[in-house]
């Protein structure tokens, strides 16, 4: 179990909050590190060099770690940061999901419009649903989520349309395997970043994974 008394389901890594000091799975945190200027970096991708500083993927969470100072602590050293820090760890995560979707659709595992969604959804094909946050609800209520699957509403039109190569989308659907567990993945980083729904994420209708 861990220290937030939450049982652990698989052996994920797990990283501990700057902020509220709860001990996690990666998947449900942002990196960040110190840059050799004395910035502080958000690491979507993990890869930067340094000693990594983790926040929970939540703008209230990470701007509270901003105005407190917070990563001078995690880094323990001087740390400068950005006043939109936010904002670049919920642009950096928006770019990151529509260029994997993108991945998923060019593998073939991809589809997105109203009638192809719901022909994947009927087959049981789908096993994540994304939804535009500037869609109509009374569209948006038509579809449903995956038995077993995950949906999203964290993108908008514009976003999941640049990610199906065409202006806007309201609806995509993604098959399980490949790349899916990765879009899943920072999707939910997104959801926690732009809050919807009277302050609630606009995350997923079913926590299972695909």
């Amino acid at each position: 179990m861990s220290r937030g008394g939450r049982d652990k389901v698989n052996d994920e890594p797990e990283r501990r909050c700057i902020v509220t000091q709860d001990v996690q799975p990666k998947a449900g945190l942002v990196r960040f590190v110190l840059g050799p200027d004395g910035l502080i970096y958000p690491d979507v991708a993990e890869k930067l060099p340094g000693r990594g500083i983790w926040v929970t993927s939540d703008r209230e969470v990470i701007e509270k770690a901003a105005t407190k100072g917070l990563f001078s602590r995690g880094a323990k050293a001087k740390a400068e940061v950005p006043d939109n820090l936010a904002d670049l760890v919920e642009e950096a995560l928006a770019h990151r999901v529509v260029e994997l979707i993108s991945l998923v659709r060019k593998s073939g595992k991809a589809v997105c419009g109203f009638e192809k969604v719901k022909g994947w959804l009927a087959e049981g094909r789908a096993k994540v649903l994304f939804q535009a946050s500037d869609g109509s609800e009374r569209g948006k209520g038509k579809l449903w989520t995956p038995e077993g699957g995950r949906w999203f509403g964290c993108l908008t039109s514009a976003e999941l349309g640049l990610a199906f190569g065409r202006d806007r989308a309201i609806h995509g659907a993604l098959g399980s395997g490949g790349l899916t567990p990765r879009v899943i993945t920072e999707a939910a980083r997104l959801a926690g970043m732009r809050r919807q729904d009277g302050g609630k994420a606009a995350a997923s209708k079913d926590t299972k994974t695909a």
